[in-house]
């Protein structure tokens, strides 16, 4: 009964709601809309260990950016290979490259060498061609959401970088990279364009046997190797976005925005909240004079934020799904894992009921004497 009324209530005063609803939407779209972009931009730091199907990853000693990592010996592969539970090991070697056009542009690239036949690391999404397509001597992948920056090349068409012969031999599709647009070949090619030194590599790849304990192939692993930072997939994962958020300030770019974008909506929130209050005294001292008691008015209000707060979570929704499907496959960064859009609705519930704190006070004040005056 009282959800009844407080229904009728907000559809008589449909201008009143509208305002509130707007700040429910502008809480969830501005919200999800910045963390998307966040989101999007860590599964670009992150890219090559993300994908690479490995579960531990062998690099320099104190590496904390999988991008900034140095060089290793080769030689490590075959010390980490004849231990126990390791089902593959596998070499890595990646480096920054100039991509020459044909107009005499240049564009940063990072150039990845993977090696055969398991190729680890490289793309898993092709526009044209395939993995098999890099295994031709001068092989390379561009990215189909970087053709127009390299001047529209097609397959098969012939290039340089750093100087060094290449072949467009396929066509990944929306693979980005933090450090460059991504160029994968195979380690021969990768190794001639970056002028690597011979028998090194900045990574070795390793899959354990199914059953294996990670941690405990970790330790085995670095007593093996006490010269190199062995981590687990995820642990490189996360120290290579924390580097990121930290060192370059997107961390602090991104919260500010999410601050701004959830105060906004407060804002919005409390005072048309408290207007609508205002404005409906008499309807609640009528129903106070009718017998009404307090707690009954504050049911009805707090029914009121839930319906406006559940309104407001699925047009925010519906719009943010809009913009995560209007940005997927595009040059801009948007990724919301599942875990986070029940995070979202959850808080802007919680931010619905605070900000109707004032206007519940407000409404359960009013004395029933107050609608004959």
């Amino acid at each position: 009964m009282r959800s009844r009324i407080a229904l009728k209530i907000l559809l008589h005063d449909k201008t009143t709601t509208a305002g509130s609803l707007i700040g429910v939407i502008a809480i969830v779209f501005l919200v999800g809309q910045q963390l998307s972009v966040l989101f999007g931009l860590f599964t670009y730091m992150s890219v090559l260990v993300d994908h690479s199907g490995a579960d531990i990853w062998i690099c320099s000693k104190n590496t904390t950016n999988i991008n900034l990592t140095g060089y290793i010996p080769e030689r490590y592969l075959d010390r980490v290979s004849a231990l126990n539970g390791i089902e593959w090991a596998e070499p890595l070697l990646f480096g920054s490259g100039t991509f020459k056009t044909r107009d005499g542009r240049s564009e940063a690239v990072q150039i990845v060498g993977l090696t055969f036949p398991r190729a680890a690391a490289g793309p898993w999404r092709f526009s044209e061609g395939s993995i098999n397509s890099l295994m031709e001597q001068d092989g390379i992948t561009l990215d189909k959401l970087d053709i127009p920056k390299y001047g529209n090349p097609r397959m098969h068409d012939i290039f340089e970088i750093n100087d060094i012969r290449v072949k467009v031999s396929a066509i990944s599709q929306s693979i980005k990279g933090f450090s460059g647009r991504m160029v994968f070949t195979n380690t021969v090619k990768a190794r001639e364009i970056l002028k690597s030194p011979p028998g090194r590599c900045k990574a070795i790849l390793i899959k354990l046997k199914p059953g294996m304990d990670l941690e405990k192939s970790i330790e085995a692993i670095s007593a093996v190797l006490p010269k190199t930072e062995v981590l687990s997939s995820a642990e490189l994962s996360r120290k290579t976005r924390l580097y990121y958020v930290i060192n370059t300030g997107m961390g602090g770019s991104f919260g500010f925005s999410t601050m701004v974008g959830a105060l906004v909506g407060i804002i919005i929130i409390t005072l048309t909240m408290y207007t609508g209050v205002l404005q409906r005294q008499k309807d609640f001292a009528v129903l106070r004079a009718l017998g009404a008691r307090k707690a009954d008015i504050f049911i009805i209000v707090l029914a009121q934020s839930l319906m406006i707060a559940a309104g407001g979570i699925f047009i925010g929704f519906f719009f943010l799904a809009g913009f995560l499907h209007g940005t997927l496959d595009s040059p801009l960064p948007s990724y919301m894992p599942r875990n986070i859009a029940p995070m979202l609705a959850a808080g802007t519930l919680v931010l619905c009921m605070a900000g109707s704190l004032l206007a519940i006070r407000k409404a359960t004040a009013v004395e029933p004497a107050s609608v004959f005056r």
